[in-house]
């Protein structure tokens, strides 16, 4: 049984309901979740309420330490929870340990935080009156993560909350829960006092505690656009702050002067990582003719090179989540036939090195996809690739600014006067010129824009300081000197 973390300890679940963790690879259930009734959920965030006062007052110093202690841990250690990733997520070892590289770049960034927090001082701003800022944490915060990325979506939060004094309740996704508690049960290790990290396994219920609680400042969310639109509706109703990531449907933009090869090799990283179920994933090439028909050649070509099949074993792209989630994308193969489409590479009957009940679909490529289509239109999550024409390139950015998504999207050429125009121009929160996965570095902020995001924050970065910290203006005039005595010690923490 997977069970909550709740106050520097594992918490055994009474509630009496659980939920099945599969191991997608071998298509069978490797074990359950326990899922959190209403006094669980209080119990977690009474316990997050509880340690934020010291954790509050804690020095930076300490917990600076408590940070670089968890950093090398994580460093020492990360092949471990790869494995952890893989046989609940199912996505290949390579990928799980890229996943937690990119989330352990913002651990490192929230090593930072002494300097992050440093506010400015202005002297005499009126005769013997001073004027300063500082940032101080909210209080209790609750994270809410999706599948995909039990790891790094996490850590695009807690590190930079937990580093600037916050206390916190995550509810990692219940297809693979275990990644969260490995990592609870690692901050023990580091140090982190008990009840500043919490894990409290759930469902709706538990996604629904967090944004009615009075004790919760703040939710922290990626996922899909309507459960990120419902919590961001529900938390503005409460006052809470928000940060609401949602959906997408990224598109690369290849113009005739591209280098192709480049063009065809970042299609296939970026459409089938994963097994296309990243937010980030690149599932509309959008060529710009006559390119289309020198593109899809080289496309297919390495296409047939892929080995599908279990992660463990050296794969290229592993299965999908869950057998639910696999039907329904190769759902979305059957209506592009119906709306006239031309599927050129067919994944729903792969070739796999793996187990027959795995939950596979191979990677898939569409051309001429009507953008009237669900398969157009709808975040697909899986590895489909669709091929739209256009005939220049303002149709192109004219095309991706229509959609309802903002989140990534890319342009492949070597025009520097029309990577520039295409930055400018594109409706869109995260630009790629010739890099397909436009994810910032850890110091940069995530986010996109249009239905893509929900809130006016985003993760990480600069934005991500300011989410879980407060700025406060203290004006002060002292007319009375004081004197602290004499210590000649070394000041430590």
């Amino acid at each position: 049984m997977i069970n909550h973390w709740i106050n520097g300890q594992e918490y055994v679940s009474t509630s009496g309901k659980t939920l099945p963790v599969y191991d997608p690879a071998l298509g069978i259930e490797t074990n359950q979740v326990a899922i959190a009734n209403r006094s669980e959920i209080d119990l977690a965030i009474s316990a997050a309420k509880e340690a934020f006062p010291a954790w509050r007052d804690s020095s930076q110093a300490k917990k600076q330490n408590i940070m670089f202690a968890f950093r090398e841990l994580l460093n020492n250690r990360k092949g471990e929870l790869a494995e952890i990733i893989t046989s609940e997520h199912g996505k290949v070892l390579s990928d799980a340990l890229g996943e937690i590289s990119r989330g352990q770049e913002v651990v490192e960034f929230a090593t930072g935080m002494p300097h992050l927090l440093k506010g400015f001082y202005t002297e005499n701003a009126s005769t013997g009156v001073d004027v300063y800022s500082t940032r101080q944490p909210l209080g209790v915060v609750g994270i809410i993560s999706p599948f995909n990325f039990p790891a790094m979506v996490p850590m695009w939060f807690y590190p930079i909350a937990i580093a600037a004094g916050n206390t916190v309740v995550l509810k990692p996704s219940e297809k693979d829960p275990s990644a969260s508690l490995w990592i609870a049960k690692l901050f023990k290790e580091a140090g982190l006092p008990d009840g500043v990290f919490n894990v409290l396994q759930g469902d709706k219920e538990s996604v629904d505690g967090l944004i009615e609680s009075p004790d919760v400042e703040s939710i922290s969310f990626v996922g899909s656009t309507p459960i990120a639109q419902y919590i961001y509706e529900n938390c503005a109703k409460k006052g809470k702050r928000v940060q609401a990531l949602g959906g997408a449907k990224n598109h690369m933009l290849v113009l005739p002067d591209a280098d192709l090869d480049l063009v065809a090799d970042s299609a296939i990283n970026a459409g089938f990582g994963s097994a296309g179920e990243r937010c980030m994933a690149i599932s509309v090439v959008v060529a710009v003719e006559p390119v289309a028909d020198q593109l899809i050649p080289k496309i297919i070509e390495r296409m047939a090179k892929l080995r599908t099949g279990d992660g463990r074993r050296g794969c290229d792209m592993g299965p999908l989540v869950t057998k639910a989630h696999r039907d329904k994308v190769a759902s979305y193969i059957e209506i592009a036939e119906e709306d006239g489409a031309k599927v050129l590479v067919d994944g729903r009957n792969p070739h796999v090195d793996g187990e027959p009940n795995g939950f596979w679909l191979g990677p898939t490529l569409i051309d001429h996809v009507p953008t009237t289509s669900k398969v157009y239109t709808e975040e697909i999550f899986g590895p489909v690739l669709s091929v739209v024409r256009v005939q220049s390139f303002d149709e192109g950015i004219a095309l991706i600014n229509s959609g309802a998504f903002g989140n990534g999207t890319a342009i492949f050429t070597n025009d520097g006067g029309a990577a520039r125009k295409f930055q400018y121009e594109v409706q869109v929160g995260m630009v790629g010129i010739n890099v397909p996965i436009p994810v910032p570095v850890a110091y940069y902020s995530f986010g996109g824009w249009k239905n893509s995001l929900f809130g006016d924050t985003k993760a990480h970065g600069v934005e991500g300081v300011h989410f879980f910290t407060r700025g406060k203006a203290i004006t002060s005039r002292w007319l009375d000197p004081s004197h602290g005595g004499i210590n000649l010690g070394f000041p430590q923490n």
